[in-house]
């Protein structure tokens, strides 16, 4: 008999949300998008010590903004940021945003992860490839796709001895209720299946095992780690939640990146998460944060599962 009150869903059966993926394989990165139909409101909670974001502060539960109508998920560190203005320009041109006497004002958030020492520093997610992103929501992807393009993992002793990550995703429905999580996993730390512990990527030792990441960040003789990291992620669900509510389940599903990377939330990342609430079905906060955890942890453990080996870093083989 089964014994779980959920079922897996793909992450576009969440509704309310469209999602796409765009790279420039050339420079070893990309940005992913998720586009609200029109707008979701929409919650954010940082925990790592170096972020790079575009209109945080709209997310915070003081201020007047309630709903955002993207979000965007980006490699190129804070040069991926320009990534936005290319969202912007796709909902300006659709009439998306929020009504002025001037015309609409599309509300888009966006965090970027540092990938700058994969492929060519040079190229980064620019206002085009955010344009794309757009044209090809509909036809999401896991692995070496969108933001985790250039994503890896255990670089507590450098890129050499890291191991490449990706964009990973994953969902669940109880009863009428479902929750999402999309996620471009970055970390210093390695990745851990969150049920069976097993190592799936991290510092790589010369016979391709998995070195324990926080034994190597506690070791003295350790005192540079490599600051490229940070893991951005977003909570998508069909439920309907104000701003203070969908903060409150960002921050539950920071426990799932505390199940799926150790060491997290260092100084050295800028780990994010975003909750979107694009629904009416009624739900308690509790179920929803529960559940945030869950799949978010899930997804990070596929970001790495779902990886290719690129750039020189070898990925987690089935």
């Amino acid at each position: 008999m089964k014994s779980e009150p959920w079922n897996e869903i793909a992450i576009t059966d969440i509704e309310g949300f469209k999602i796409g993926n765009a790279e420039y394989p050339d420079g070893g990165t990309g940005c992913t998008v998720i586009l609200a139909d029109p707008a979701a409101c929409t919650g954010l909670d940082v925990r790592g010590g170096a972020p790079a974001s575009r209109e945080a502060a709209l997310l915070n539960p003081l201020a007047a903004n309630d709903a955002v109508n993207a979000v965007v998920l980006s490699g190129g560190s804070a040069f991926g940021l320009d990534s936005a203005s290319g969202v912007v320009r796709y909902l300006e041109e659709r009439g998306i945003g929020f009504p002025t006497a001037l015309g609409v004002v599309p509300i888009v958030c966006a965090s970027c992860l540092f990938d700058l020492g994969v492929k060519t520093p040079s190229i980064r997610p620019d206002s085009a490839l955010g344009y794309q992103a757009c044209e090809n929501a509909g036809n999401f992807r896991q692995g070496n796709y969108g933001a985790g393009t250039g994503a890896s993992c255990g670089k507590g002793l450098g890129l050499k001895h890291a191991m490449k990550s990706g964009l990973g995703a994953y969902a669940l429905a109880v009863g009428a209720l479902k929750v999402g999580a999309i996620v471009a996993a970055n970390p210093l730390g390695n990745i851990y299946d969150p049920d069976t512990g097993e190592a799936l990527a991290g510092i790589r030792a010369e016979d391709d095992s998995i070195v324990d990441s926080e034994a190597v960040i506690a070791r003295k003789d350790v005192v540079n780690t490599f600051r490229g990291n940070t893991t951005i992620g977003v909570i998508l669900t069909n439920a309907k939640f104000n701003k203070t509510q969908l903060c409150k389940i960002a921050s539950m599903a920071h426990d799932g990146y505390a199940r799926a990377i150790r060491p997290v939330h260092t100084m050295d990342d800028g780990d994010s998460i975003y909750a979107m609430s694009g629904g009416d079905v009624k739900a308690d906060i509790n179920v929803a944060g529960v559940l945030a955890a869950k799949v978010m942890a899930r997804a990070i453990a596929n970001a790495a599962r779902y990886a290719e080996d690129a750039y020189g870093l070898k990925a987690y083989h089935r």
